[in-house]
């Protein structure tokens, strides 16, 4: 008896391959099969409320630049529950030599849009902030042939001490990467083309007066980011989604593909979506294509640990958004989020609920401590940080090993070689955080491209998401 066959098989049902089944929906397309290895979709995005907090697993917010989502949110029937963040306490505080100091204003991630700042800041010395004014009226530099580190590149225009205090710390608060080994290219392909042109400085600072009213940094769901999830997986439908349905083995068939459960069922499909980390998709592909296994094998993951810690009656906190931490400053904790002053209801009135972030490319190994030892090492360090402060009334850990792809130097190149191996493959798509993007938006649209593309051969997946600008730690 030949295998039960579907049109389009999905393996993976994190956000992106959600994002796939629901962009087949849209083009009428019902005949697919979306199957999950886990218990749950939604991948890393998990939602627990309990005794009025609300505790995200994973990010707990999107970047409001980032419409896209906003308008699916809306598509999807959930406008009355996006949420802004309360941008007028926003403030991130960075860690140098023991003491909390402001993030400057204007400062986009990389470099800055106002110079009025960077000369008031503590956060640096009078040498730095005189290289970043000569940058300021500088004029352009010829574009190296290659693609260089975030490092390399900034380190040449601000010097280390801008990378180490500013750059560095922002980058592990949103890619959980390290600026020596992350791609200008893929992370903020237009700072090196507007410093070709001249002062990456004056560009910035005409973009900053010409743009257009600015959406809020930081958007979610009210509550929580699983009622996104939740609705897309009510939009498929439980005969199109199934959980606890592990992939062991692809082939291609005369049909297409095939498709081996664990158990040993199999599936027959026409088109194949696979929306998996690049590394599980490599293991999937490498018994019949060992180069596209390998190219996709070959791109560095990090890993990413939150502990969420819940005070019905809040501890004295600094002002704003929450903290980054510098690696030079010698502790293992990267951020902390303070989520009831980023978002209304994000804790009982009068409480905190804080999110500390951990791991990141630098620190796997703190992954493997048990829950008591990463209890101990938060509080321990956000005491050295902010002072006494009492144990929590409630506490949750996640921990997401190998989630976060990292965008080396080399990446824009695989990327593009990837593409090239993929399309051997006539029916064959791939989506995730490894291809254009880390945000939720990203992945939603990288599931969506693959599927359009899938329907309407020929059309290309969008290319690399510019800089997510002004980010601070989520």
């Amino acid at each position: 008896m030949s295998p039960p066959r579907v049109r389009t098989l999905i393996v993976g049902a994190g956000i992106a391959g959600m994002g796939a089944g629901y962009e087949l929906l849209a083009r009428q397309e019902n005949d697919f099969l979306l199957l999950e290895a886990g218990p749950r979709p939604g991948g890393v995005i998990a939602t627990e409320a309990a005794d009025g907090f609300v505790f995200e697993a994973g990010p707990d917010s999107w970047l409001g630049m980032k419409r896209s989502l906003t308008q699916l949110c809306r598509e999807l029937g959930l406008g009355d529950e996006i949420t802004a963040s309360q941008d007028r306490a926003r403030q991130t505080l960075i860690l140098r030599n023991r003491r909390l100091l402001p993030l400057p204003p204007g400062w986009q991630l990389l470099a800055p849009a106002r110079f009025g700042p960077i000369a008031a800041t503590r956060l640096l010395s009078w040498r730095t902030k005189l290289r970043i004014a000569a940058e300021f009226f500088s004029r352009g530099e010829p574009q190296p042939p290659a693609d260089e580190s975030v490092a390399a590149f900034l380190g040449r225009l601000y010097g280390e001490e801008a990378v180490e205090y500013l750059a560095a710390p922002l980058l592990a608060g949103v890619y959980g990467g390290e600026p020596e080994e992350l791609s200008l290219d893929a992370i903020a392909p237009r700072m090196r083309a507007m410093k070709r042109e001249g002062s990456l400085g004056r560009a910035l600072w005409r973009n900053r007066r010409q743009a257009a009213p600015a959406a809020p940094l930081f958007s979610t769901l009210r509550p929580g980011l699983q009622r996104l999830v939740d609705e897309l997986a009510r939009r498929i439908g439980p005969g199109r989604l199934r959980t606890r349905a592990r992939v062991e083995q692809l082939r291609p068939s005369a049909a297409g593909w095939e498709a081996v459960l664990a158990g040993g069922e199999r599936l027959q499909s026409e088109r194949l979506i696979l929306a998996l980390p690049a590394w599980a998709a490599a293991e999937l592909l490498r018994s019949f294509d060992t180069a596209l296994a390998a190219e996709l094998s070959a791109i560095p993951y990090g890993s990413a640990m939150i502990l969420s810690l819940g005070y019905f009656q809040s501890p004295p906190l600094p002002p704003g958004f929450g903290a980054l931490l510098p690696r030079r400053e010698g502790k293992r904790m990267l951020a902390c989020s303070f989520s009831h002053r980023k978002f209304p209801g994000r804790a009982p009135a009068g409480g905190a609920l804080l999110r500390l972030f951990y791991g990141g490319r630098r620190d796997p190994a703190v992954l493997e401590l048990d829950d008591a030892a990463v209890r101990e090492l938060g509080l321990r360090e956000l005491r050295e940080i902010l002072g006494p402060l009492p144990g929590p009334d409630r506490m949750r850990i996640s921990r997401q090993p190998r989630a976060m792809a990292q965008y080396t130097p080399e990446h824009r190149r695989r990327r593009e070689r990837i593409g090239t191996l993929r399309r051997r493959w006539p029916g064959l798509g791939l989506a995730g955080n490894a291809y254009q993007g880390i945000g939720i938006p990203d992945c939603l649209e990288s599931g969506r491209a693959a599927a359009r593309e899938l329907a309407m051969p020929g059309e290309s997946v969008a290319p690399l998401l510019e800089d997510p600008a002004g980010i601070s730690p989520g």
